[in-house]
């Protein structure tokens, strides 16, 4: 580089040079972006090869499960929520599942009957009476999760009693301070949601998983992060993309934008020992084109929202794969 080279010449020069050596590199437009690496051919191959490299290189740890993984630690992928809903097709993924759960998180719900009623089943396990007393929780009834995820959205810092109280106008609603904020405030870098309140963790059936949740607005569109302490590559993942990037649409719609992108950053990514086998036959498969999701009608407030406000549109996974829970 000359001293009277501008720093547009030189970044060409740089760039000549690096195509000569087999070398290409991207000058696309970042925008609000941030730093990524160039994407991959179809946002589900991110978590394809992520399981892929979990398997050929995480290290065998035990768990709290006594099931055993293959883990690794700090992972992220991003998902475009623009034209597209990241509902996995290498395998069905329980899309009524995953929205009655994330209303019955926005509730403030913990009781985990409710979406038994609904023949949903994902909590039954963690609010069995067994295993409970295992979590030193045996004063409460079957079906009592205790302050997990939706208590604190809507009610972070008041004092738990049990799944039916009434804790209307107690604690922090960071759910609706979110959608303020972002309504008012849209530049603010403090669109937070936490589950993780250390006081309320013993009293929880199950502390949670999908711990803190960032929300960032630019040229129109909402994006979220999630940051993810623990990942459970077959089951829960799959799920967890779903739902976070359901919410990014809910919140985008009551708050008049677009969704952009849903990051999602995993802390402990594993694969448990006994959905290897399982998930062998997933990685053989070649993703399809994602679905899109409609929402129906015109809600104002998050509140309002019920399962037939959603659409999902174009949905032609491969089969279901099964995998054993671990508890």
């Amino acid at each position: 580089m000359s001293v009277t080279d501008t720093p547009l010449q030189t970044m060409d020069t740089n760039l000549k040079a690096a195509k000569e050596n087999g070398i290409t590199a991207s000058t696309e437009k970042m925008d609000c972006e941030g730093f990524m690496p160039p994407p991959p051919k179809h946002d589900e191959d991110q978590y394809l090869d992520l399981i892929r490299h979990i398997q050929a290189h995480g290290h065998v740890k035990g768990d709290r499960t006594g099931t055993g993984t293959k883990s690794i630690f700090g992972a992220q992928s991003r998902y475009n929520l623009r034209d597209q809903f990241p509902l996995l097709t290498t395998k069905r993924v329980f899309w009524r599942g995953v929205a009655e759960e994330l209303l019955w998180f926005v509730k403030g719900c913990t009781n985990a009957t409710e979406l038994q009623d609904k023949k949903i089943h994902i909590w039954d396990a963690n609010g069995s009476k067994d295993f409970l007393e295992k979590r030193g929780l045996g004063h409460y009834e079957e079906g009592d999760l205790g302050p997990v995820y939706g208590f604190q959205w809507r009610h972070f810092g008041a004092e738990y009693k049990d799944r039916f109280t009434d804790y209307t106008g107690q604690g922090v609603d960071q759910l609706a301070n979110v959608i303020e904020t972002i309504k008012n405030n849209p530049d603010d870098r403090r669109i937070i949601m936490s589950a993780w309140n250390p006081p309320d963790l013993p009293k929880m059936a199950l502390p949670p998983c999908h711990a803190f949740v960032q929300f960032y607005v630019c040229n129109g569109e909402l994006s979220c992060q999630l940051y993810q302490r623990s990942g459970d590559m077959g089951l829960g993942v799959p799920f967890n993309i779903a739902s976070y990037s359901l919410l990014t649409y809910m919140i985008a719609h009551v708050t008049g934008l677009k969704p952009g992108d849903f990051v999602h950053t995993l802390g402990d990514a594993h694969v448990y020992l006994n959905h290897i086998e399982p998930l062998k036959e997933q990685l053989k498969r070649v993703p399809r084109q994602f679905p899109k999701l409609n929402i129906t009608r015109k809600v104002t407030n998050i509140d309002d929202f019920k399962f037939e406000d959603f659409e999902i549109e174009g949905y032609k996974p491969y089969p279901k794969i099964t995998m054993q829970m671990a508890v």
